[in-house]
């Protein structure tokens, strides 16, 4: 076939224990799934969870061991860090069950969902939408993908992040609001799931900003943790 121009390359996470990458078709993210990170932005409750999406092409790899760089976006004086579960889907479906949820799940891995906060609160004012705070260019670091088969009990795992040494974030899984099942089962209602994607699950609270020269380092027990230096 002929293309006009070269077709972009496909995205891939490394998957470890594995020579085979996993590649990314779409980028999920669910908004506001810890009710603590909830209050903090000004909400409470459970309520209906809400996804949004970032293109495969904002990934950055951390790769096991180094220290990735995450460019400080353009246009933005307010740049926050959010420390997420991401689930990776290895088979497709919809209107999932939660009870059949992890048929469809390959594996788990740290994520990060940056944002530009002072971007994402100018559009939520004007009631338009948040796309130019969340889906910009390098704004999904990822660590590699541990298969489902390899991670314990990853509802009761811990989730943490620091900044230079300090603790930023610290929270639970067992804490979302929408569990891995419920998300998996809500997502596909919506849209139908394919092998490649990735779903950040949600952030908890102690979200906030980063400046140039500032070191993330992100962990959730049992997976690999990442590093990533913002330049």
């Amino acid at each position: 076939m002929d293309y006009l121009f070269p077709p972009p390359p496909v995205v891939t996470v490394p998957v470890l224990g594995r020579p085979e990458r996993f590649p990314v078709h779409r980028i999920y993210c669910v908004g506001r799934n810890y009710e603590e990170h909830a209050k903090e932005m000004g909400f409470t409750g459970r309520e209906p969870p809400f996804f949004f999406l970032k293109p495969a092409d904002t990934v950055v790899v951390c790769e096991a061991g180094q220290t990735a760089t995450i460019p400080y976006p353009s246009l933005t004086s307010n740049l926050h860090h959010e420390i997420e579960l991401v689930i990776a889907i290895g088979k497709g479906g919809s209107n999932i069950a939660a009870a059949q949820a992890h048929e469809h799940i390959f594996g788990y891995a740290v994520g990060l969902d940056m944002t530009r906060r002072d971007l994402q609160s100018d559009m939520k004012k004007q009631g338009r939408p948040w796309c130019i705070g969340k889906a910009y260019d390098h704004s999904a670091p990822i660590g590699p993908i541990t298969p489902a088969a390899d991670v314990g009990a990853i509802n009761q795992a811990s989730i943490a992040l620091t900044v230079n040494g300090a603790n930023r974030q610290s929270s639970t899984i067992d804490k979302l609001i929408w569990n891995v099942a419920e998300t998996i089962e809500h997502l596909s209602k919506a849209w139908e799931l394919q092998p490649g994607d990735l779903i950040y699950t949600g952030t908890p609270e102690g979200v906030a900003a980063v400046v140039r020269g500032d070191t993330l380092h992100g962990m959730i027990d049992g997976l690999t943790p990442i590093a990533a230096r913002v330049d």
